[in-house]
């Protein structure tokens, strides 16, 4: 059993940055998944960013060129480095470690961007 935990969620002014940090509580290096996702109220959860070993890396649309996801095995850590933040990037953000077929999700942090 994983246990995530994800910080550096807050309030951004439009324009603004955030770094997303998704600490494991084990070793994620055989993990050949790590992803973000986010969800808005009424919105169904999405995916923003991931990896997946073999394959690479995939953004979503909305996001590719302005989010940057990034995996530091020796720390167990996941990141989302946020630039260029819109008020549509609003919304509870998720990590998650596993595999195609499952694994393992975070509580959620919450980033609002507003002025």
């Amino acid at each position: 059993q994983v246990q995530l935990v994800e910080s550096g969620g807050g309030l951004v002014q439009p324009g603004g940055s955030l770094r997303l940090s998704c600490a494991a509580s084990g070793s994620i290096f055989s993990f050949n998944v790590v992803g973000w996702y986010r969800q808005a109220p009424g919105k169904e959860r999405e995916l923003v960013a991931g990896i997946t070993s073999g394959t690479g890396l995939k953004y979503a649309d909305s996001v590719n060129g302005r989010f940057t996801i990034s995996r530091d095995n020796a720390k167990s850590t996941v990141y989302l480095q946020m630039n260029s933040l819109k008020p549509e990037d609003t919304a509870v953000y998720y990590c998650y470690v596993g595999y195609v077929g499952g694994g393992y999700w975070g509580q959620g942090t919450q980033v609002t961007v507003s002025s």
